[in-house]
């Protein structure tokens, strides 16, 4: 296994990110989204795994220290461009057809509500090859599945490399499951984003 440089050859456009992380996550996220600018122009959906008992305070540590809009997912709320949205502990986050949100609180998966898994297939199902899915450090098989399930329909793949990952269990998972179209460190990643947003302006 290889890590890639970035290349954007071959990338297309995208309409939306989806980023799914467990362990290690908060300081994967903040690498992956310290160099987008203002005007960034995609929406960005994380589903990062947390205990539900407390209200996350995820969004306002973001927001404070990112460029780029920073909110939690809302129910029936309509996918704005160029904000970085949070799900809320404790409810899967599933896009809907008409580019909104929809939250449930349906069974766990893979112990995790929300589940990676869960919004990686939904937005794969309406997005499909203009999705680019991002997989990042965790400790289970969350988002192995929905990651295999946006290749499937065409949309772009990509692994942080596992040497790399906190907790590598997440992305290795995902690479027993399917050949993802990139495996990136967190600085390929970090590149991959601000690359899709150029293309996506032109």
């Amino acid at each position: 296994m290889t890590v890639q440089d970035i290349s954007i050859t071959g990338l297309r456009p995208v309409q939306a990110i989806v980023v799914g992380a467990s362990a290690g996550g908060v300081e994967a996220l903040l690498a992956i989204f310290a160099d987008l600018k203002p005007g960034f122009r995609l929406p960005i959906i994380v589903v990062l795994h947390m205990p539900d008992e407390r209200r996350s305070q995820l969004a306002a540590v973001f927001d404070r220290r990112l460029e780029i809009p920073v909110k939690e997912v809302e129910d029936k709320e309509p996918i704005a461009s160029g904000t970085l949205y949070f799900a809320a502990p404790g409810y899967h986050v599933s896009v809907e057809h008409d580019h909104s949100f929809s939250l449930s609180r349906e069974e766990r998966v893979h112990y995790s509500r929300p589940s990676i898994d869960y919004l990686f297939e939904s937005a794969a199902d309406v997005y499909q090859d203009t999705l680019a899915a991002i997989l990042l450090t965790g400790a289970n098989q969350d988002g192995a599945q929905g990651l295999a399930t946006v290749k499937q329909l065409g949309g772009l793949t990509v692994v942080q490399d596992p040497e790399e990952a906190w907790v590598p269990t997440m992305p290795l998972a995902a690479l027993e499951r399917c050949q993802p179209d990139r495996i990136l460190s967190l600085k390929g990643i970090a590149r991959l984003l601000v690359e899709l947003e150029r293309i996506e302006c032109h």
